[in-house]
């Protein structure tokens, strides 16, 4: 165990709680500061995508007795399910036989996230507004407004899990030697609905990640316990197809019923939602360091927030937290070589998980219908089933192992080289699993050996 310190953490999302947790069960005393109100008491919707967890982030939840309690308010997703807009739905799925994501609401899961601290027997103060922190001290001020009276809380070391927009680390960038960048995309999303059917059963299959690819757009859907599922509209801000284009009923209406028209039956609520929800926007952005000292440390969206399209923003900062465990139990006390090493650990995986995420947008809204990527993922499959110590395919590694981002990028860049090859064979489509292609591809696996 360590010696016990007094450590704040700042702000109480999924990440944070978490942290809080852990930190609470080593034997530190737990304060966790945000300035919004109590998520248990306010209505959480109208900005949200749902998460998917997968096995990194169930591996931290494992750790600390609480996968259970989180899988209890889940739904298993065992594929995607594509809406081609000709009247049929491709069906891909995601791994092996068994192996499934997790669909959960963001508000339900924070909810539940925070119960589970409190009985762990960390203690909230919402709606407190921290501005700023001692990096030498880890003193965090708190006030009602930036320029106004601030009181100061005395901590031996305070995290900052407060998000893309974080205020500790905004304070970290006023040192020299501190890299940071965010770039936002032309994408924004917007999030709509699908209710249950009357008898609270699912509209649509509800263990299937359900995609309407259009190019540059695209509308998908997760379950929810209720019967729900919580829908995401994807597009650019302004130009064609964009949400810029949509300020009218007429023209959502007429651009739905052209682009997707089996919603029609299912989301009835449309017109009211979308222009009740607000359209939100998407940033990566990424820091370096994210420790000061043995005072301050950043965690999840704080210093490496990510888009959406991987599902992979939660159990990155999960397995930060797992990194973190990983490095208490190696040093102990010795928090500034501790802290050392988990940003140093974890830097070139969370850049490889932003770069991953970036690129799966690609593939979520326009080569889920391409029938060269489909006949390609086919391809991988097979080959995977019949080698599977010879190839995993890149989706695997990164949502169903344990194997570091910046791995599972490198070996996946190399497979894609090796499949690009495959696919020009001719008449791929009637050989592809034959023994033609079996030794191509083991053939180009030698030369990573």
């Amino acid at each position: 165990m360590q010696t016990p310190k007094k450590i704040a953490v700042v702000g109480s999302g999924l990440v944070g709680t978490l942290l809080a947790i852990y930190l609470k069960k080593l034997g530190h005393t737990v304060h966790v500061y945000d300035r919004s109100p109590d998520i248990r008491k306010i209505n959480f919707s109208g900005r949200s995508i749902n998460l998917v967890l997968s096995d990194r982030g169930i591996k931290a939840l494992k750790d600390v007795g609480l996968e259970d309690e989180v899988l209890g308010i889940g739904i298993p997703v065992e594929k995607r399910a594509i809406h081609t807009g000709v009247g049929t739905v491709n069906e891909q799925f995601y791994g092996k036989d068994g192996e499934v994501i997790y669909s959960l609401s963001r508000g339900l899961l924070n909810k539940k996230m925070v119960d589970l601290a409190e009985q762990a027997g960390v203690e909230f103060f919402f709606e407190q507004k921290v501005w700023d922190v001692d990096l030498t001290t880890a003193t965090i001020s708190i006030g009602e407004t930036e320029r106004g009276e601030w009181t100061t809380k005395d901590y031996d070391l305070t995290f900052g899990a407060d998000g893309a927009f974080s205020r500790i680390r905004h304070r970290m960038q006023r040192q020299s030697m501190f890299n940071y960048s965010q770039e936002f995309l032309n994408i924004g999303y917007k999030e709509l609905n699908i209710p249950a059917n009357p008898d609270g059963t699912h509209k649509l299959n509800k263990n299937a990640l359900h995609i309407w690819p259009r190019g540059n757009f695209m509308l998908m859907a997760l379950a929810n316990p209720n019967g729900s599922f919580t829908c995401t509209l994807f597009m650019p801000h302004d130009g064609e197809n964009s949400f810029e284009d949509l300020k009218t009923t007429e023209q959502l209406v007429t651009f739905f019923a052209k682009h997707f028209p089996d919603t029609k039956e299912v989301i009835p609520n449309l017109v009211e939602d979308f222009f009740k929800n607000p359209t939100s926007y998407l940033v990566t952005m990424k820091c370096f360091p994210w420790t000061y000292s043995n005072k301050v440390a950043l965690i999840g969206d704080a210093c490496h927030a990510i888009v959406p399209f991987y599902g992979h923003g939660m159990n990155a900062g999960f397995e930060d937290i797992t990194v973190l465990n990983q490095m208490i139990e190696q040093y102990g006390d010795d928090w500034a070589n501790l802290l050392n090493d988990y940003e140093n650990s974890r830097k070139p995986n969370t850049d490889a998980i932003a770069e991953l995420s970036y690129r799966n947008f690609m593939e979520m809204s326009s080569k889920t219908a391409d029938e060269k990527f489909l006949l390609q993922k086919k391809i991988e499959k097979w080959f995977s089933d019949k080698h599977p110590d010879k190839w995993m395919p890149l989706y695997s590694r990164v949502t169903f192992s344990l194997q570091p981002y910046s791995e599972a990028l490198a070996i996946g860049d190399f497979q894609n080289k090796i499949m690009e090859k495959v696919l020009k064979i001719q008449d791929i489509e009637e050989k592809w699993n034959s023994e033609e292609v079996e030794n191509l591809i083991l053939e180009n696996l030698k030369s990573a050996i």
